[in-house]
């Protein structure tokens, strides 16, 4: 054998070695893709459509409204309870949008773009029907105590379904600026397909802008319910996120004005989540400064300056990086990690394309960030996610070979309504499903689970809700994600 055969062996032998040492796997974003979307259906409250195609699924929660003389039904049940909590779910419908409006051609490709859009709209009604009156905005079904005392699936349930609302004398300036917000990208995502609907939207976003900005309040000050479950720590951040989106959707001079005159720009972030939206904001301001129209001083300059000092930090290039796991996973805190872990992922790829858009980069303190490093980025993290882990264990439930089999979620881990009508009781879904150590008989498929701790563990048990339980705010980030990646291999 020569010399240079012996060289190639040798480095194919090491390839080989990290490979294995790293838990490396070869990845499909398409069909990673399609799951993430097909778990939306799964997390759907009301009378389920004819087209559904989650079939271990039933209608559920069909009277919510109706102490309140108003029909509620539908929207999404935020993570494994049955409760329907507003101020998250207005997030994922924001991030599903915005997945949507710039990647659309990328889930064109891949024909999932019917089904982005029917996931962005199952929200999008729900959230207009929370709003009857200009400023009117229920935001939250059911009560999360009493919920969580039971261990029931959606169709069988019989805890309280209380609508809780915020109005002008109990006012909730986060609630109503999150849900401005997803309607605002929502009317953009439907401009070119429905444009009554895309109006109709724009109408509620508008007015919600306007309640959040004149009664100004935190939301659990007046749903008190929600705040022990998704307290928000301010309001200024969702505010300033509701008119970058507006802004983008109508070019109105008014929401550009409120972006650009902001006495708070949120400084460096540490996470992009459904509680922290200034990262966001930023971003969007960025894309206006990096297009000529914002002005690279000022507000606007600055807000660009901290997005892209949080993407420095993710990129391991700032003064205060992102803890990483020793497997290479952004590390942010205990609970559910992966939901700042995939926005993270997002909002390198996004800024990616508006870096070549520009033909610009990102000077960080550690060196300069390319747009193609944004998307290796991106790319490391979601491959941890489906399997590229020291694990070798993919935390999408459904892809892959190995992945979450007991996840913390009612209606996976009881029996479907479909094979046994029999009801399962408040107590009885403990005894019988909760404690049972068996696979789920219901496949989550698509769903994100919490995810491994910081040293790259994780226990597959459906009791341990911090690292088991998947919520919508995870998945819906990596919708565009998947998207790109799938459409760029």
């Amino acid at each position: 054998m020569s010399c240079r055969s012996r060289n190639i062996v040798k480095v194919s032998l090491l390839v080989c070695l990290f490979l294995s040492i790293y838990g490396a796997v070869s990845v499909d974003y398409g069909t990673a893709l399609t799951k993430s979307l097909l778990y939306y259906e799964a997390q759907r409250s009301g009378k389920l459509p004819s087209n559904q195609r989650v079939q271990w699924r039933g209608d559920s929660a069909l009277k919510d409204g109706s102490d309140a003389n108003i029909d509620l039904t539908g929207g999404y049940y935020d993570a494994g309870d049955n409760v329907k909590f507003g101020f998250p779910m207005a997030f994922t419908v924001t991030m599903l949008a915005w997945s949507t409006i710039d990647f659309g051609s990328k889930l064109t490709d891949k024909k999932e773009m019917a089904n982005s859009l029917s996931a962005v709209k199952w929200g999008t009604d729900y959230l207009m029907k929370a709003h009857p009156e200009p400023d009117v905005l229920y935001g939250e079904l059911g009560d999360g105590d009493s919920d969580h005392a039971c261990w029931m699936r959606p169709e069988d349930m019989n805890t309280p379904r209380t609508s809780f609302k915020i109005d002008g004398q109990h006012p909730g300036s986060d609630l109503a600026g999150e849900t401005a917000a997803a309607l605002a990208a929502a009317s953009i995502a439907f401009r070119a397909s429905d444009a009554s609907y895309s109006n109709q939207l724009l109408g509620h976003a508008k007015q919600l802008f306007d309640f959040g900005r004149n009664h100004q309040s935190e939301y659990q000050s007046s749903i008190s319910a929600a705040g022990e479950f998704y307290s928000s720590s301010g309001f200024e951040d969702e505010l300033l996120w509701a008119a970058a989106w507006l802004y983008r959707a109508t070019s109105e001079q008014t929401y550009l004005d409120y972006l650009s005159g902001t006495g708070n720009t949120g400084g460096t972030r540490t996470q992009f989540s459904w509680d922290d939206k200034y990262v966001g904001a930023q971003v969007l301001a960025s894309k206006l400064v990096l297009e000529g129209h914002g002005g690279k001083s000022g507000k606007m300059g600055e807000m660009k300056s901290e997005a892209e000092q949080f993407i420095c930090s993710c990129a391991q290039k700032g003064n205060n990086n992102v803890k990483k796991s020793p497997g290479g996973l952004l590390w942010f805190q205990e609970w559910n990690n992966l939901q700042y872990t995939t926005t993270a992922a997002f909002i390198a790829t996004v800024y990616s394309n508006y870096l070549s858009h520009a033909k610009a980069s990102i000077q960080c303190p550690g060196g300069a960030l390319q747009p193609s490093d944004l998307v290796d980025l991106a790319r490391a993290q979601v491959d941890y996610i489906l399997g590229s882990n020291p694990k070798k264990m993919s935390y999408m439930v459904g892809y892959g070979a190995r992945y979450p089999t007991q996840v913390h979620h009612r209606g996976a881990s009881v029996v479907s309504i479909k094979k046994d009508s029999t009801p399962v009781s408040c107590k009885d879904g403990f005894a019988k499903w909760f404690n049972k150590n068996e696979a789920d008989p219901n496949v989550l498929e698509g769903a994100v689970v919490g995810g491994p701790d910081a040293n790259d563990q994780y226990t597959d048990s459906r009791s341990n809700f911090k690292m088991a339980e998947p919520a919508t705010v995870t998945v819906a980030p990596l919708v565009g994600v998947l998207a790109f990646l799938a459409s760029s291999k």
